[in-house]
């Protein structure tokens, strides 16, 4: 099994395991062991699921105006944790391959592996959901043609994305490339540089 196929096992279990509940405030029952890199990828999918959720609750348009503000909170939080979290698998990677002598003439990547490991999350939780409006039987035959075809062209997507970055893992621990992580900025969050925080 690929790494990139392990992955996905875990974030379908990640998804599935909140559906049972389908509430944003289930606390989290992840099964692996604190330090390995699959606690790492339950934890990462399910910060995702229930932001997906949270992004579904703040976009009722009666919802009231308190409300959305603490939910905007959490979503900010949720954002924080998520970067967090990639910038800890990343960290994986960098100790996993530490001792790769990189090739002369070795090239960067666009992104580093968590970060395309993050998009691979948001697109098993996409197929979840597509899947389900696509096996609705409330809507009309044209809604569920629709996210039929949407949901083959996901599958693909997902197909895809775990075959570059399997080769990307691939050309890191062979040295034909090599990461390098830049730490976020999120510079809203920080009370030290979001003018709106330091000149209260």
């Amino acid at each position: 099994m690929s790494f990139t196929e392990h992955c996905n096992e875990i974030f379908s279990q990640a998804i599935r395991d909140y559906h049972i509940t389908d509430n944003v405030d289930t606390p989290i029952n992840n099964p692996y062991e604190r330090d390995s890199i699959e606690n790492r990828l339950y934890l990462k999918c399910w910060i995702d699921t229930v932001q997906w959720h949270f992004e579904d609750l703040i976009r009722d348009p009666h919802i009231v105006p308190e409300d959305g503000m603490s939910l905007k909170r959490r979503i900010d939080r949720s954002n924080q944790d998520r970067t967090d979290l990639v910038e800890q698998i990343d960290s994986y990677f960098r100790q996993l391959y530490s001792d790769v002598k990189v090739q002369e003439g070795a090239t960067i990547n666009t992104e580093s592996p968590a970060w395309a490991i993050d998009r691979l999350s948001i697109l098993a939780l996409k197929i979840y959901h597509m899947k389900e409006q696509a096996e609705r039987t409330d809507a009309s035959a044209e809604h569920i043609e629709k996210c039929k075809n949407k949901l083959n062209v996901l599958l693909e997507q997902q197909a895809d994305l775990g075959t570059a970055i399997d080769q990307l893992l691939d050309d890191i621990q062979a040295g034909r490339k090599y990461m390098k992580v830049y730490r976020q900025m999120k510079m809203y969050n920080d009370p030290a540089t979001n003018p709106v925080l330091y000149k209260k």
